[in-house]
């Protein structure tokens, strides 16, 4: 293990500092383009246009990659990431800033695909687990510290651009400077959306319903909070306690979901977060602190839709295609990221800041009746037969394979066996 710390450390530590910037920059172009009044339509379009971006960039990245290696690639990608946010601030527009965002994305799903594929190179078969816990504890706490970063400086001016700016280039310093092993080669997914939908129709709607969630929240939460009232310290509070709920349920639901029938726990988890969603509208008048306490535990229940919808495809597919298929549910999840801030911008502009919190009930009780549905067309899983849960959240192909699910076996589907 003593081998491994130097080149471990040295890739966690660049994508703390990668995923800090990422946090930063989804709330500075939330606030500073309500700071220009942009509809928010308009911003959830600017917003769709990165998860657009890094579904793009799941087909283009490998193929550049392939072409001229990892190192050539990180570093090129690297490059122009590090440049976006700089742009943003020298010309504030919509349709210029949907093409940042769109670029953004795609190089920011290549720079996690050739890390991952560098973390799967570094961890041995038997510490994958630890490595995939490790990294998806990195990001989660990134993710929150980016937010308080909003505090620094002119949020009107250039100061927080510059920064994100700063983050992404020193981020590359630890693991450019770390020796590691050419990995393997980088495949494009190349599963049916249709045969994911067959083999597991919840497990699909649980991934696109997550992805829509979770990608409006990132783009226009930081709008929302600025939206009823809280200053630039209580957008940072709100974003960073609903993003670190996620972090601190996931393990006790999941664990919770591997002894009962996973269908059940997501039915309740969506019924829990659709009605925290709609007591949001209720807490408007309180101290900030109460809805700040709100985020936390909706964040503690959304986050684990993903996770959860993930470890039921796991329970019922054949154990030879599972890269395959949470691959397909990753590039779904992505699609409803895609969609969700465009769909949150509309409301927002037809209802006024305060209903993103209830559109986003409005979706959960959906997947809450359709889990209903589905429970009935199918007994549940064995327990015996059940995969573990892992926490989940957001990566390219490449962090799939050091999911320790991968190593073991799960429960065959036989011919003719009700798809759940």
């Amino acid at each position: 293990m003593g081998k491994l710390l130097v080149p471990l450390s040295s890739l966690l530590s660049g994508v703390g500092l990668l995923v800090v910037g990422v946090g930063l920059l989804f709330s500075v172009v939330g606030l500073r383009a309500g700071l220009a009044d942009f509809s928010g339509l308009t911003l959830g379009l600017v917003m769709s246009a990165y998860f657009a971006g890094f579904v793009l960039g799941t087909y283009v990245c490998p193929m550049v990659i392939r072409r001229v290696g990892h190192i050539r690639a990180f570093a090129a990608m690297a490059s122009v990431a590090s440049t976006m946010p700089i742009l943003h601030a020298l010309w504030i527009d919509p349709w210029f800033w949907g093409l940042l965002r769109l670029i953004t994305g795609v190089c920011l799903v290549g720079l996690y695909m050739v890390v991952e594929s560098w973390l799967n190179t570094v961890a041995p078969n038997d510490q994958r687990g630890k490595v995939f816990a490790a990294y998806m504890s990195v990001n989660f706490v990134a993710l929150a510290l980016g937010q308080w970063l909003i505090l620094v400086g002119d949020r009107l001016g250039f100061v927080p651009f510059a920064m994100v700016s700063v983050m992404f280039s020193f981020a590359l310093l630890p693991i450019t400077l770390t020796p590691v092993e050419e990995p393997e080669p980088v495949e494009a997914p190349s599963l049916s959306l249709r045969n994911l939908y067959d083999a597991s129709p919840l497990g699909t709607a649980a991934a696109f319903a997550s992805g829509l969630l979770n990608g409006t929240f990132f783009g226009m939460g930081a709008l929302y909070a600025q939206g009823v009232g809280f200053s630039d310290a209580g957008v940072a509070a709100f974003m960073a306690a609903t993003i670190l709920g996620g972090a601190i349920f996931q393990w006790p639901v999941g664990h919770y979901s591997d002894r009962h029938d996973r269908r059940v726990v997501l039915f309740w988890v969506c019924i829990g977060a659709a009605a925290l969603a709609a007591a949001s509208l209720l807490l408007l008048s309180l101290p900030h602190w109460a809805l700040m306490t709100l985020g936390l535990f909706y964040g503690g229940l959304v986050f684990t839709v993903y996770g959860l919808g993930v470890a039921h495809v796991n329970d019922v597919i054949d154990s030879s295609r599972l890269l395959e298929f949470t691959g397909g549910l990753l590039l779904v999840h992505g699609a409803g990221a895609a969609l969700g801030p465009t769909l949150g911008g509309l409301v927002m502009d037809q209802f006024g800041a305060a209903s993103l919190m209830p559109f986003f009930g409005v979706v959960l009780a959906v997947l809450a009746v359709y889990t209903l549905k589905r429970m009935k067309a199918a007994p549940p899983v064995p327990e015996d037969a059940k995969a573990d849960y892992v926490v989940m959240g957001g990566g390219s192909q490449a962090v799939l394979q050091m999911d320790p699910r991968s190593a073991i076996e799960s429960v065959d589907v036989a011919d003719g066996q009700p798809v759940r």
